[in-house]
């Protein structure tokens, strides 16, 4: 027996942890309804038996893995200490980092898109990820409030529109990254792509927030 079994067997919380790591890898490549238990085991490197032990059923570990990526993207946001920076500045910080945390986790994008094909049911179920996110218009609506009292900003912003659309380019990139480049930018790199994008979010959010010169 390697010095490394004992360890996994007395580490529910690790092995919780490589479960979630498993189903957001299957779910996101093979959907809720595509993804198999014996397929996240696998991948976790345990049996079916203990996912059902510790999630009940593939519905209950979905929400879960739901609640855990959108859990982890709102921290991420929360932790850019945007506060303590000029509204314009933060503004733009905010928006650069909502695309690359886009960028960089793909799979948070795909399983978004899959709740959006099984029209929010899951979602709905679960009061934990409406509470979450009301930290992404916490910390937008702090930027925008303090913009408007120095007259940066255009009063009557509906923080609920200005996330819409700086997530919008943010998601566009991604859930639509092979089809819009094959049609439209076939010539462009990866880099390229990501640079023209990253600049498209950031302008478009800051003109339609800014007051007029």
């Amino acid at each position: 027996m390697s010095d490394t079994t004992p360890k996994r067997k007395n580490d529910p919380e690790g092995l919780k942890k490589r479960i979630l790591a498993g189903a957001l890898k299957m779910f996101a490549e093979f959907g809720m309804q595509g993804a198999r238990l014996e397929q996240i085991a696998e991948h976790a490197q345990t049996t079916k038996r203990m996912v059902v032990y510790h999630f009940g059923n593939k519905e209950q570990l979905y929400i879960e893995v739901l609640e855990q990526v959108y859990q982890a993207i709102r921290q991420h946001e929360t932790g850019l200490n945007l506060a303590e920076m000029a509204p314009e500045l933060a503004m733009t910080k905010l928006v650069e980092a909502s695309f690359d945390y886009h960028v960089s986790h793909p799979d948070f994008m795909r399983l978004v898109c899959t709740e959006n094909l099984l029209r929010g049911r899951y979602i709905m179920q679960s009061e934990r990820i409406k509470a979450l996110n009301k930290s992404a218009l916490d910390v937008l609506d702090d930027i925008l409030t303090r913009g408007q009292q120095q007259g940066l900003f255009i009063a009557g912003l509906d923080t609920v529109d200005v996330h819409r659309l700086l997530s919008s380019i943010c998601v566009h990139h991604v859930s639509n990254r092979y089809t819009f480049h094959t049609l439209f930018t076939p010539n462009d790199s990866e880099e390229d792509s990501i640079r023209r994008n990253r600049q498209l979010a950031v302008t478009a959010t800051l003109r339609y927030v800014r007051k007029a010169p």
